[in-house]
């Protein structure tokens, strides 16, 4: 009996029986091999998808990008809408305008090389009392007066500078800054911290505040307004300036201060929308912080070696003991005397040609 049987009934020798089961077990160089799954699902694929020519080089187009109508139209409206309150309101789009501009400056730590760009020529107001000046950007009361890191000098260790630095400060704070001295109260706490025992300054202390003079004028170390005529707008002084350093006589520590004051003032029974005028004062005081064992002083006291300012409008003539800011027909324009810029801090105190006996005209406040 035969090993197989063809469809056909033809048999299959016992010898083509062997062979093919022997090629079978080591596989024949031409025998057919089932396609792996992959290979299937490939070939299918193709089968499926129509036929398409490749494309010429040549004929490539880039697919163009999708048109973003939507930015457009609200790019347009913006536009319109600024263009609008331009025309509707272009003061106040000034105004935002220059405070952008108006971020606070650095702190001053040594004298400028040149003098603040000029602002926008615009009025100051009762909301915006410093507007169209450069202390729009300076920092407000003692913020604006540089101290220094303290280091050991003389008959003083680091920790000694630094508390008289702190108390340098603190007089020019309740001389120039404090609200009673502003309104013409008696400057108690800042005449504390002078050397009782420096005669000199002392009987200027005694007769400026009675009968003030040209040399014994209250405004040489204070700045004072008459409430009945004068008051302050908002409750704010800018001001910019700083401390410096270094050993003197006797192994003093000698701390000069240069700082400038701007106070935004009106008539004292003007309504709110009455005229401002910003008085200017620059003043250098130089202190002497002297050794007790060498000196005859007290303790926590300093003192004053020099000082000296430049002011504008806070008036000229016969000294009344307090700044009079010139207000509408006030104004004498004749008796002006050489022009200056009380924001340039880039000279010494003294070199502008403004002073108390010296009515020189400002260039701008």
């Amino acid at each position: 009996m035969g090993a197989g049987t063809e469809p056909g009934g033809s048999s299959t020798s016992d010898e083509e029986w062997e062979r093919f089961l022997r090629e079978s077990v080591s596989g024949a160089a031409d025998a057919p091999k089932e396609p792996s799954a992959r290979a299937r699902e490939v070939a299918r694929r193709l089968r499926e998808e129509p036929r398409r020519e490749p494309e010429g080089w040549r004929s490539y187009t880039p697919a163009r990008p999708k048109r973003r109508k939507g930015w457009y139209v609200f790019g347009l409206l913006a536009s319109l809408v600024l263009l609008a309150a331009v025309a509707l309101a272009p003061g106040r789009m000034v105004s935002l305008i220059a405070d952008a501009d108006s971020a606070q400056l650095a702190a001053e730590t040594a004298r400028p090389t040149q003098a603040p760009p000029a602002a926008a020529g615009q009025r100051p107001t009762k909301e915006e009392p410093f507007r169209g000046s450069p202390a729009a950007s300076w920092a407000s009361g003692a913020e604006g007066i540089t101290v220094p890191k303290a280091e050991a000098v003389g008959w003083m260790s680091a920790a000694d500078v630094e508390r008289a630095l702190a108390r340098s400060r603190d007089f020019l704070v309740a001389s120039s800054l404090d609200a009673g001295v502003l309104r013409g109260e008696h400057p108690a706490k800042a005449i504390s911290l002078i050397n009782p025992r420096q005669k000199d300054v002392q009987d200027l202390l005694k007769t400026a505040f009675h009968t003030p003079t040209e040399a014994n004028d209250p405004l040489l170390l204070f700045s004072r307004f008459q409430p009945s005529r004068t008051r302050l707008v908002g409750g704010t002084v800018k001001t910019r300036g700083r401390l410096t350093y270094q050993e003197g006589e006797r192994g003093a520590l000698r701390v000069t201060a240069d700082v400038t004051f701007v106070y935004p003032v009106a008539r004292a029974n003007a309504s709110g929308d009455g005229e401002i005028v910003r008085t200017i004062v620059r003043r250098e005081l130089v202190l002497s912080w002297d050794d007790p064992a060498k000196v005859i002083t007290e303790p926590g006291t300093f003192s004053i070696t020099s000082y000296k300012y430049d002011a504008t409008n806070g008036g000229c003539g016969t000294p009344t003991g307090y700044f009079t800011p010139p207000f509408d027909t006030d104004r004498h324009t004749a008796d002006a005397g050489p022009e200056f810029d009380p924001y340039d801090r880039t000279a010494p105190v003294g070199q502008s040609g403004a002073s108390p006996d010296n009515c020189a005209s400002a260039t701008r406040s």
